[in-house]
C-alpha cells in the first residue's frame, strides 16, 4: 500500500463522510458565461442559466484533486463538490496535495485514484502546465478529465469549470484605480499574488497589473509564496520593515486575512488599506468590520457543483458545457448587503468532507 493511499485512508476515516441520499438544496439555475471556442479565456463569451442534471443514473466514481484544504477557499469548493455528488447520487473521493510545492504528490494521488476505479477525475491543478501528461495519460484510457477553478494548459481536458483568474486580479486593480485615477491622489502598493507558477496566480498578476497601469498607484513590491498563512503573514511582515510609507496590501485571500492583526499590532489599521482579490469566510468577515475594502467573487461552491454535474453529464452522454464559469461580482463595503454567501462560503462549521458515498 502506498503512502498516499494510507494518507487517503486515514483523511477518509477521520474526517466527514457524506452519504448520498440526504437533502441538498437547489442551487440553480444559476448565471454563467460560456467561453466558445472553450479553453481559451480569450475566447468570445455568452451568458446562460446554468441547470445541472435532476440526478446520475448511477452511482458514478468521481475522484476529486485540490492542490490544498489550508485556507477556507478550498473549502467551499469542497463544499460544492460533496454537496452535488451527494445530490446527483455519485460516489466521490477527494485528495488534497499538501501545498503549491507538492506537484509530485498530486500527480501520485491521482494515479492512485485512477488506479483504484475512478470514472472521471476532476483537477484544482498546482501547476498550469506540470499536470498535463497525467492528463493525457487519464484521457487517453476515456477516463474524462474536469479543469476545476485553477486552470491548466493541457488541450486533452474534457471540460473546464473556472473563471478567468486575470479578471479576478483585474477587478481588484479596477477597484484600486478608481480610487487613485490618474493625476488622482498617489498610493504605493504591495502585491502579493500567490504561489508563482500557478496558472490562476500567473492570470491574476497579468490582469491586475494592467488594472492599475496608467493609474495613480505605486507598485513597490510584488511577492510571490504559497498561500499557507505563515507563509503569507511572513512575506506581509518582511514587506511593512522594507516600505514604512505603504498604503495597501492586496493579494490572496489568506494575505488579507494575515495582514489584519499584523497592522493592529502594528498601529497601522488606518494607515495602510487591505484588498482582495477572491473571496473567503474571513475576507467576508474582513468587509463587514471594515478592515478589508472590497474583494471579488468567482463563487467558487458553484464552480465545484458545476465540475460534478459537467463529470456526469459526460459520463452518461449528456450534453455539457465544454468551458464555464460564473459571472463574476466585486463585493465592497458599499454592497455587502446585496451579496448572497451561499455561492462562494461553505456553511459556518462545515467540516471538511473526504469521502461521499
Amino acid at each position: 500500500m502506498t503512502k498516499t493511499i494510507q494518507k487517503l485512508l486515514i483523511s477518509a476515516a477521520i474526517t466527514t463522510c457524506m452519504t448520498a441520499g440526504a437533502a441538498a438544496e437547489n442551487w440553480y439555475p444559476y448565471p454563467v458565461e460560456v467561453w466558445d471556442p472553450p479553453f481559451n479565456m480569450e475566447s468570445p463569451r455568452s451568458t446562460m442559466d446554468y441547470k445541472p442534471l435532476p440526478a446520475a443514473s448511477k452511482p458514478w466514481e468521481i475522484c476529486v484533486s485540490f492542490p490544498h484544504m489550508k485556507d477556507a477557499y478550498w473549502l467551499g469548493v469542497d463544499y460544492g463538490v460533496a454537496q452535488e455528488a451527494e445530490r446527483l447520487g455519485v460516489k466521490m473521493q477527494l485528495v488534497e496535495a499538501g501545498g503549491y510545492t507538492e506537484l509530485n504528490n498530486q500527480i501520485s494521488q491521482i494515479e492512485d485514484c485512477v488506479a483504484a476505479g475512478a470514472n472521471a477525475v476532476i483537477i484544482g491543478a498546482i501547476s498550469f502546465d506540470g499536470l498535463n501528461n497525467i492528463v493525457k495519460e487519464i484521457s487517453d484510457k476515456g477516463i474524462p478529465v474536469i479543469d476545476v477553478i485553477n486552470g491548466m494548459s493541457s488541450s486533452d481536458l474534457s471540460a473546464k469549470s473556472l473563471v478567468s483568474f486575470g479578471e479576478m486580479g483585474g477587478k481588484a486593480g479596477s477597484f484600486l484605480a478608481g480610487l487613485h485615477p490618474s493625476g488622482g491622489e498617489k498610493a504605493k502598493v504591495a502585491w502579493f499574488p500567490g504561489p508563482a507558477g500557478a496558472g490562476w496566480v500567473e492570470a491574476g498578476n497579468t490582469g491586475f497589473t494592467g488594472a492599475i497601469e496608467g493609474s495613480a498607484i505605486d507598485l513597490v513590491e510584488t511577492k510571490y509564496g504559497d498561500t499557507g498563512k505563515e507563509a503569507q503573514a511572513k512575506l506581509v511582515e518582511d514587506t511593512l520593515e522594507a516600505h514604512p510609507d505603504l498604503d495597501y496590501v492586496v493579494g490572496t485571500a489568506v494575505t488579507a486575512e494575515a495582514a489584519i492583526p499584523i497592522l493592529r499590532a502594528r498601529g497601522l489599521t488606518d494607515k495602510v488599506k487591505v484588498v482582495s482579490y477572491y473571496y473567503t469566510p474571513g475576507v467576508d468577515q474582513g468587509i463587514r468590520r471594515k478592515q478589508i475594502l472590497a474583494a471579488p467573487t468567482d463563487s467558487p461552491v458553484i464552480q465545484g457543483r458545476i465540475a460534478v454535474d459537467q463529470a456526469v453529464r459526460i459520463l452518461e452522454g449528456e450534453p455539457f458545457e465544454k468551458h464555464v464559469g460564473p459571472a463574476l461580482k466585486i463585493v465592497t463595503q458599499d454592497n455587502l448587503a446585496d451579496f448572497d454567501p451561499s455561492s462562494t462560503l461553505a456553511p459556518s462549521g462545515f467540516k471538511p468532507v473526504f469521502r461521499v458515498n
